[in-house]
């Protein structure tokens, strides 16, 4: 096995959601770290930001979390070998008021990692723009988009359903780089 301090965000993230699965606990990778991820690491995040699939036991997460060397500060969960950390938010698991698809499974040296499918991250980084006026929030958008193969017409449909349309004619513009 890989040291922890030469894993990668998705290494890492395969290796803290393996553990989580062998004791029960179904997470989903999601935000900047599936950003970084689907980016081909562009897009540097230090947070691995795990969703419950459904409702998660947090002093479960603890004990596995501790069990692999991290200690737990405030919400977050650090280990002394890296500067990533990880935060873990109980589901259902949604992209604003749509619950997430389909998941996808990036199997690495170090494990497996739940990863929100490509169009869901982009929901993921839109629902941030639209809600919370996050610029960053479309960039990443725009970043996964133009590096995977997503579904435009669900994200629109999406985007209508969360009041934003006007905003995602915005994102479509930027991703067709006519901005």
């Amino acid at each position: 096995m890989k040291p922890i301090n030469l894993m990668s965000l998705g290494e890492l993230a395969a290796y803290i959601d393996t553990h989580l699965r062998e004791n029960g606990i179904n997470v989903v990778l999601s935000g900047g770290a599936a950003v970084s991820v689907y980016s081909d690491h562009k897009y540097v995040s230090k947070d691995i930001d795990f969703i419950g699939r459904f409702d998660i036991d947090h002093k479960k997460v603890e004990k596995v979390m501790i069990d692999i060397g991290f200690t737990k500060k405030g919400r977050y969960y650090y280990h002394p070998q890296t500067t990533y950390f990880a935060e873990f938010i109980s589901g259902p698991a949604t992209v604003g008021q749509d619950p997430i698809g389909d998941t996808v499974e990036i199997r690495l040296s170090t494990g497996i990692i739940r990863i929100l499918s490509p169009t869901d991250s982009v929901k993921d980084r839109l629902a941030s723009y639209y809600h919370f006026k996050d610029r960053q929030g479309l960039e990443q958008a725009v970043l996964i988009a133009a590096s995977n193969q997503i579904d435009l017409d669900d994200i629109e449909a999406w985007s209508i359903r969360e009041g934003k349309k006007k905003e995602f004619s915005e994102f479509r513009d930027r991703l067709a780089g006519d901005y």
